[in-house]
């Protein structure tokens, strides 16, 4: 019977073996070094908040494993020999397999910053990091201050997460406005606002230069490079960004940029190797998605079309129209096709932008300036159907029919109804004077 190995339980290896075991009854194990069973990670962050307990994250029951025949082996993988097919566990363990695959997710970044491994220093990915902030910042009695390094989605959930249990936090981001990298200025600005309205310390333009330890080897400060300010803190959450865990892949003959590379078949250089989820790399990007795609909703397709693949079915993985969604504390926001920053904004890319006088709600539409083709859409405070602007994206509607008949992808008619004439008064106001 055909062995499938699967390292990493998280959603595409999950998903994987799952599709695998409805179409198949190929023998599957999976390998984790993090948990025993597979666990929502966007959900982390409500355990802490105090809103569900961490079973309530695991979304089967235990005995689900063994009804399906899926063998799960916590270890961690030291080394792939890909020659005799045989991974290496908790460096005595061995483990044969006919087809392997990496979905071994993300780590957090970071940079050399000194004294960025004292205690008290963390990210916030796994369900170890989970645990250690339990540790770290109870309440605000143990922690009488938190800094945040990085201003990207991770940084406002542990934000958010800190402040739901009133530990002041200092939020250290580089750029110039939160998120600007991929947020257009109206939105990024109004999110500045949001984050300052909550009490957080928002710091634009700050870089860590180094953090500093107390005579037990805690964090005790840090400093800031522009300034040389000193901030006294007992936490300090590294949330610069994610990169594929893949450090020992290196050792083998498997192909690796930032992640491991993977052609449209999630196929690596090595026959019967693949990789998915956070740490494959395209070796050429699909459309305007980056190489690599630390998102949830794609592991999960990617582990829906390997498992065609490894069933005979061999297809390639379509992604379909970009769309993701996230939340920035109590903001909603929502992202479908392509919407631009400022810094990679399209010379053709035309905006428009409408913000609710509550400063809590805004839309932004990107469009074909030339030809009027609706691009794509951010919405923030407002919920909209994914459904409905992946079919206007698929029959390449113009920005008018969009716009005219918004109400359609509206999670809320009433709200709409209430604004309609507001919204289409500032976009036929913009067209006018475009």
């Amino acid at each position: 019977m055909e062995h499938i190995v699967i390292i990493g339980n998280g959603i595409s290896g999950v998903t994987l073996a799952r599709h695998i075991r409805k179409l198949s009854d190929k023998k599957i194990t999976i390998v984790s070094a993090e948990t025993d069973y597979f666990f929502s990670r966007t959900a982390l962050m409500y355990v802490y908040m105090g809103h569900m307990k961490f079973e309530h994250t695991q979304p089967y029951e235990d005995w689900f494993w063994r009804k399906n025949r899926i063998e799960l082996v916590r270890g961690y993988v030291h080394h792939i020999d890909t020659d005799n097919k045989v991974l290496k566990i908790n460096e005595r363990d061995f483990l044969s397999y006919d087809k392997l695959v990496i979905a071994t997710g993300s780590k957090p970044n970071k940079f050399g910053w000194p004294g960025q491994d004292l205690l008290g220093v963390q990210g916030l990915y796994s369900k170890q990091d989970l645990d250690a902030l339990e540790k770290n910042a109870p309440n605000n009695d143990v922690c009488k201050r938190a800094v945040i390094v990085g201003g990207g989605l991770i940084g406002i959930e542990l934000a958010e997460m800190l402040n739901s249990r009133h530990i002041p936090v200092t939020f250290l981001v580089r750029e110039s406005s939160f998120w600007n990298g991929v947020l257009p200025q109206g939105e990024s600005a109004m999110i500045n606002r949001h984050i300052k309205n909550h009490h957080i310390d928002l710091r634009l333009s700050t870089n860590l230069k180094e953090i500093k330890s107390d005579d037990n080897g805690r964090v005790k400060s840090i400093i800031i490079e522009e300034t040389g300010e000193e901030i006294p803190c007992d936490v300090v959450g590294l949330t610069a960004g994610v990169s594929p865990n893949i450090d020992f892949i290196k050792s083998s003959n498997i192909e690796t940029g930032r992640g491991v590379k993977v052609n449209r078949y999630l196929e690596t250089n090595i026959p019967d190797v693949y990789a998915i989820g956070d740490c494959a790399e395209q070796h050429e990007a699909i459309g305007n998605r980056r190489p690599i795609e630390a998102v949830w909703y794609t592991g999960r397709m990617m582990g829906e079309t390997l498992a065609q693949t490894i069933c005979g079915n061999r297809i390639q993985y379509k992604p379909g129209h970009w769309f993701n969604s996230a939340k920035f504390l109590d903001i909603e926001y929502q992202t479908y096709g392509w919407v631009f920053s400022e810094k990679s904004k399209q010379d053709y890319e035309q905006h428009f932008h409408w913000k609710h006088e509550d400063d809590t709600k805004c839309i932004t539409v990107a469009y074909h300036k030339d030809t009027n083709a609706f691009l794509g859409i951010n919405t923030f405070g407002i919920r909209m159907r994914h459904e409905t602007f992946d079919t206007w994206l698929t029959e390449n509607r113009d920005v008018d029919y969009v716009m005219n008949h918004l109400i359609e992808a509206n999670f809320d008619p009433e709200f709409y109804k209430h604004f309609e004439k507001d919204i289409l008064s500032a976009y036929n106001n913009q067209l006018q004077t475009a």
